[in-house]
């Protein structure tokens, strides 16, 4: 009898991997309307920087995560310098990831799950600030891929001068 053994099938395909958006929440949000306490007036035209933060962490259940984007919204008068609004807003989601590897999860949770939030806090800001008596601010796309390099250069180049890297 001739050995027999089992072809192996030649176009498997990879496992892609799955993403769920369980849930999505805004954990903590501050507006301060600066100039409207002071009673600034006119055609202001603002300057307005916006930090972005990202972190994620391992829930309980298996499978799941939670990611937060933490924004820093300053605008300031360009003439003047003087402050006109603040906006603070941590924004969260809930994801069931699978089939995504260990050593690819950290990317996957701070460049996939980041580009899902966007859309949402991009109109949540807009309509803050509209509501704030400001035109709605309409956020840029944000590029997480480079945030997410930049991040791992930044800490990277802190490890090799020895400082401690939060």
């Amino acid at each position: 009898m001739a050995d027999e053994k089992t072809p192996e099938p030649k176009n498997q395909t990879p496992v892609q991997p799955k993403m769920q958006v369980i849930g999505q929440f805004i954990r903590d949000m501050s507006f301060e309307n600066v100039a409207a306490q002071k009673g600034a007036e006119g055609n202001i035209q603002p300057d307005i920087q916006v930090q972005v933060n990202l972190d994620a962490r391992k829930r309980s259940q298996d499978n799941q995560f939670e990611v937060l984007m933490k924004l820093n919204i300053e605008s300031k008068a360009k003439e003047s310098d003087q402050q006109l609004f603040i906006l603070e807003i941590e924004y969260g989601g809930i994801f069931h990831i699978e089939n995504v590897a260990d050593d690819q999860i950290h990317p996957f949770l701070l460049i996939e799950c980041p580009r899902m939030l966007f859309p949402y806090l991009r109109r949540i800001v807009g309509d803050i600030t509209r509501d704030g008596g400001y035109p709605p601010l309409n956020l840029d796309s944000i590029d997480f891929l480079a945030l997410y390099q930049q991040e791992i250069e930044r800490r990277a180049a802190a490890e090799k001068e020895g400082q401690p890297v939060s």
